[in-house]
């Protein structure tokens, strides 16, 4: 029997009955819309933090090997944890090095800047960094290298990279290292970028001035590289280093009493007597030169450097110099890094 009343369209799930599935398509295909609209930023923040989360492949990371005199003083020990763990870094070694014109150098500085490098990268968990020994003599001759591990390795790894590709030696103590390398194979040097701290130097004038600590410990092996042609050279002096100063409250309030590797720097800072200053007896502030080197190669934007002509007595060409780091910048960024080794 027939109803004059339309009959009742079935349930269909998802479609409530008041309304006609045309009215409902439209309805849900502007609530989608929103939605979609909606969550799009929240999409894009999610998608460049996973980008940034992931590590950056070999090829785009920067291949470095630091050659450290670490037993001499306390601020390589600062430069070494800020390196380690930089996601721009591929650090392929850290290299020991001498430092024999201290008073306080023992008849093997090589091997207690060694065994300092060994007891850090153990307490940072990078046992698997590699740590070839250096030389612990300065250059006799420009034309003789000192043999070791460290040179040796500089040189392997140097001809490993990559056509296109530098390898960056960082060098934060005595140049005997690297010198040694490019005497025993002179084929790296375009494979290779010098990153050196050292001496002093006015760049209003020009003048340079060796009498500085890493200079003074292998001069032949410093003049060596300068004279070196074709060798790429980025310096960063004691005079434009020399700005970037901690202080001992901001490091106790990052690092004392947490243990582990952050109360080593401490201790390191508290039980190093200072012999080239009677300034500041209680070493309530450290000159961090070589953390200002590691910290330029990680934010070159918080840099400037110019080219200069070598010294007057080295062979004349170019090379880089920075002539002015944001302190500030630079210091900031060191405890954001060294916070992931000790929260």
């Amino acid at each position: 029997m027939e109803s004059n009343t339309a009959p009742e369209r079935p349930f269909q799930f998802g479609v409530p009955r008041y309304l006609s599935e045309k009215t409902f398509t439209k309805n849900r295909s502007g609530m989608l819309k929103k939605i979609r609209r909606g969550l799009l930023p929240f999409m894009v923040l999610a998608a460049l933090n996973a980008c940034k989360s992931q590590p950056k492949p070999d090829t785009e990371r920067i291949p470095l090997i630091i050659d450290a005199d670490t037993a001499n003083e306390v601020d390589d020990l600062f430069a070494l944890v800020r390196a380690v763990n930089e996601p721009k870094f591929d650090l392929l070694a850290i290299t020991s090095a001498q430092f024999h014109t201290s008073p306080y150098a023992s008849d093997s500085t090589v091997a207690e800047s060694q065994e300092i490098n060994e007891h850090l990268m153990a307490l940072l968990g990078r046992t698997d960094i590699p740590l070839p020994l250096g030389s612990n003599a300065p250059l006799e001759a420009s034309d003789a290298p000192q043999d070791s591990e460290a040179a040796r390795f500089i040189v392997k790894k140097a001809h490993e990279l990559e056509e296109g590709r530098k390898l960056q030696l960082v060098i934060l103590g005595s140049c005997t290292n690297v010198a040694s390398a490019i005497l025993t194979d002179s084929t790296i040097v375009p494979k290779m970028q010098v990153n050196y701290l050292g001496f002093w130097h006015d760049p209003v004038s020009n003048r340079y001035n060796k009498k500085e600590f890493n200079s003074g410990n292998d001069s032949i092996a410093v003049n060596v590289l300068l004279n070196r042609p074709g060798l790429d050279i980025r310096v960063m002096t004691a005079t434009t280093s020399q700005h970037l100063v901690f202080h001992k409250t901001r490091v106790d309030a990052h690092l004392k009493g947490k243990g582990g590797m952050a109360d080593y720097l401490v201790d390191r800072w508290e039980s190093y007597e200072r012999w080239w200053t009677q300034k500041d007896p209680e070493k309530t502030k450290w000159t961090m030169w070589d953390v200002a080197l590691i910290e330029a190669l990680v934010h070159p934007e918080w840099t400037r450097q110019k080219t200069f002509e070598t010294p007057k007595e080295n062979t004349q060409r170019h090379i880089q110099i920075y002539t002015h780091i944001d302190v500030d910048q630079m210091e900031k960024d060191f405890w954001a890094h060294i916070n992931q080794f000790v929260d």
